[in-house]
């Protein structure tokens, strides 16, 4: 898609998508800088023609607001604030999120009300486009005055410290300056408080998240398509006479999605069958189509998040105005995320259920899918780890959003939680890709079973590609190798 111009269009997760996969470089366009150098300006007249205190800009912050900031130490604060606030601990932040951060900073910042100078911000769009990730930790945000700790680790690099990763290495930031040929940067007023107040831990974690989501739902379809055929199903559940007098929109299209997978299946078109199927296979319209309804509202959330301004205060030159707010609050995003991780992890309980009928000796179905149960074991043990698996989703599921914890001495005595949110919904995530694929390597090893009665065209192609990643079953074998192949193999595998 050639080179993306940040402040020419809104971003939302298709794009972001298409960006991170074809690795395309960004670049500030003219309006992005003309909004940024107006700003900056209106900020530098302000505080050469008025005396008063500007929270943040001249004074201290959060319970120390009142400490008044002679003019000569503004830049010294800017960067003190940095040091200070980069109190992250813990793992690490994936690289694939922390270049999300980058690149959702940078949008944040081009709507000209943060005061950012054009140099700072154009080192920023540096980092992203020569894959310089800052090294940033899980732990240290509220979610309110913004993400103030990760965002502190990923401004440290502009003024030379701390430790960034590059061409696959960490290293220091002063090594890296040293063999690029660049100098840190020296923070103008209010240029640090720009940088770390935000909602772009959060914000980064989020879509990620709903990125992968929209992709997992499409394999809860497709692999619940294969259980259904496999285990020997009707098709009555998916006809669209049901769904029509429920017209949910997630299960409708669920519904669709099922009957497309199974069309032409010799195996769902059987005489005999039982009068019903049990829940986790007759009701996965329902169940499915929910989770994706609320990631579908989800998701528009994180899109207005992502082209928001979320720093504080806020500046507004063609008003003169400058406003001290709270639009660092990360509640809109700890809830959903909240909410992302039981849509999420719904998928995995109905999907565990599936793959647990399925090794139950049911419907002409050998215990544990395997020849000589008993001197081999199966996918018994499969099952157990999903079970496993399952029940701790259940455990993360228990919200964030609920909590807060009063800090800065009680001037911000109510926080958002939102990024505790944000690192354990990328968990359920995880593990929802985790109990999927043992329900692909269970259903699959069914599906074969059945032979020679074959499955529909599509199903049968996608086994096929499947088998030549991991085999069928015939005695005991190492499992934990066939499910991270099999992890391999939907990572790798597109669905659309």
């Amino acid at each position: 898609m050639g080179t993306y111009l940040i402040g020419i269009e809104r971003l939302d997760l298709n794009l972001i998508s298409k960006i991170i996969t074809e690795q395309t470089a960004i670049r500030l366009s003219d309006i992005a800088i003309e909004r940024i150098e107006k700003c900056r300006r209106y900020l530098d007249d302000k505080l050469a023609n008025h005396d008063e205190p500007i929270y943040g800009i001249n004074t201290g912050f959060g319970y120390l607001q009142h400490v008044k900031i002679e003019d000569q130490m503004l830049s010294q604060l800017q960067h003190n604030l940095l040091l200070s606030h980069a109190c992250g601990t813990g793992e690490e932040v994936p690289e694939k999120i922390v270049r999300l951060m980058l690149l959702l900073k940078i949008q944040s910042l081009s709507y000209g009300h943060s005061g950012i100078a054009l140099e700072t911000i154009q080192r920023l769009v540096d980092f992203y486009n020569h894959d310089i990730l800052p090294v940033i930790y899980t732990q240290g945000s509220l979610g309110a005055s913004g993400d103030l700790a990760p965002l502190a680790h990923l401004a440290l690099p502009l003024i030379g410290e701390a430790e960034v990763r590059y061409k696959g290495q960490r290293t220091s930031t002063k090594e890296l300056y040293k063999e690029l040929g660049w100098q840190p940067l020296t923070l103008k007023s209010k240029e640090g408080l720009a940088l770390i107040n935000g909602t772009q831990f959060m914000s980064a974690y989020g879509v990620y998240c709903l990125i992968k989501s929209n992709e997992l739902a499409l394999w809860a379809d497709a692999i619940a398509a294969v259980a259904i055929d496999s285990f020997d199903c009707r098709i009555d559940p998916f006809h669209p006479l049901s769904h029509l007098i429920r017209p949910h929109a997630g299960q409708i299209q669920t519904a669709e999605s099922i009957s497309s997978w199974l069309k032409g299946s010799e195996l769902i078109d059987q005489p005999g069958k039982q009068t019903q199927d049990p829940y986790s296979f007759r009701c996965v319209p329902q169940v499915h189509g929910a989770s994706k309804d609320s990631i579908r509202y989800i998701q528009s959330v994180f899109e207005t998040e992502i082209n928001s301004v979320t720093d504080n205060p806020n500046i507004f030159p063609d008003e003169d105005r400058i406003i001290s707010a709270g639009n660092f609050h990360g509640q809109p995003l700890a809830l959903t995320l909240d909410f992302l991780c039981l849509a999420l992890s719904e998928f995995g309980s109905i999907s565990e259920r599936r793959t647990f009928q399925l090794i139950s000796g049911q419907r002409g179905l050998p215990p544990f899918l395997v020849k000589n149960a008993g001197l081999n074991s199966g996918l018994m043990i499969a099952q157990y780890t999903a079970a496993s698996i399952a029940s701790e989703n259940k455990q993360l599921c228990s919200p964030a959003s609920i909590d807060s914890i009063v800090s800065s001495n009680g001037q911000e005595d109510h926080v958002s939680m939102g990024a505790n949110a944000a690192t354990k919904c990328l968990r359920v995530l995880n593990n929802l890709e985790r109990i999927l694929a043992i329900e692909l390597l269970t259903a699959a090893q069914a599906l074969d079973l059945r032979k020679p009665l074959r499955s529909s065209i599509r199903i049968d192609e996608l086994i096929n590609a499947y088998r030549e990643v991991v085999s069928f079953n015939d005695a005991d074998r190492l499992m934990s190798a066939d499910v991270a192949s099999t992890i391999t193999f939907m990572q790798k595998k597109r669905l659309f």
